[in-house]
């Protein structure tokens, strides 16, 4: 366990802390940070995500324990979104965001680095089907809501404005790619693989930076939504899989997956947006703090 930490999970951890210590001692700035943010999601992001989703193979993907996490997900964020709309007395918006904090784990930037260092990349795998599972549907599905529930432009601006997004666009052509066995050239995956390889120290160094002006106050709804997130979640995926799946060889990993810290993207939509984030925030840094005992611990 403390091999796991020291040599797999802090070396990723740490790219987050030395954003969120140079963000207190102002060596840069918010604005800096949400432009490296912009590059990373915008420009690195696709390529690793279409590396990988154009590569995998469906065929050794364990759909059944992987339709589970989904339900698992799905009613997480059913729970986590009542709780905080009802409980916490938060807006509508704001709860949807909560909700998805609770399920939407930092797998692709976070969990899988981790587990790639731990097991290699076929050991990672079950991690690598979440990451295609969350990045084509869940992470297209908030993106989508969100749009459509803040209101700012009409369905069909909405529309029209992510079929233009980076990200959402290269799933598509992974998935497509991968579905119709049409192979990718490899210059291209190269290329995919040597812009992706930045994306989540970028990712993660300008995270630490922007929650660094975050205030981290640990209020009841913070608790209440970060226990749902490490300990709620993964106790659902662990009971799911042991009920449903009790011999799948997969089980150890989604746990792990689940375990993991609150991903930023319920963050970065709430600035999108303009939701309030003094639970958001808070959350993201307390989820990132807490899951590297659990995590070395699963792992």
């Amino acid at each position: 366990m403390l091999q796991v930490l020291t040599h797999n999970i802090l070396p990723v951890f740490a790219i987050l802390a030395i954003g969120f210590l140079m963000g207190r001692r102002q060596t840069f700035s918010a604005d800096e940070a949400r432009t490296v943010n912009r590059v990373a999601f915008l420009t690195l992001q696709p390529p690793l995500i279409f590396a990988l989703l154009s590569s995998l193979d469906f065929g050794t993907i364990r759909f059944g324990a992987l339709a589970i996490y989904l339900l698992c997900e799905v009613l997480g964020f059913l729970i986590g979104y009542a709780v905080a709309r009802f409980l916490f007395k938060r807006d509508h918006l704001e709860s949807w965001l909560l909700g998805m904090a609770v399920v939407f784990v930092n797998s692709l930037l976070y969990i899988w680095p981790i587990s790639v260092l731990i097991y290699g990349e076929s050991g990672a795998l079950p991690i690598t089907a979440i990451v295609a599972l969350d990045s084509s549907l869940i992470f297209g599905f908030f993106i989508i809501s969100t749009e459509m529930m803040a209101g700012k432009e009409s369905p069909i601006a909405a529309l029209k404005k992510l079929t233009m997004n980076p990200v959402l666009v290269g799933i598509f052509l992974a998935v497509l790619l991968n579905l119709i066995d049409m192979p990718v050239p490899e210059p291209v995956l190269t290329a995919a693989r040597f812009a992706g390889a930045a994306a989540a120290p970028l990712t993660l160094f300008a995270l630490g930076v922007i929650l660094s002006g975050q205030a981290a106050k640990p209020s009841l709804p913070v608790v209440g939504i970060t226990a749902m997130k490490l300990l709620l979640f993964p106790a659902m995926v662990f009971v799911a899989l042991s009920i449903f799946a009790p011999e799948n060889s997969w089980a150890d990993r989604f746990v792990l997956n689940a375990a993991g810290p609150s991903g930023a993207m319920a963050f970065s939509l709430a600035l999108l947006h303009g939701v309030r984030t003094d639970v958001i925030a808070p959350v993201v840094i307390w989820s990132s703090a807490l899951s590297l005992l659990s995590l070395a611990w699963l792992a």
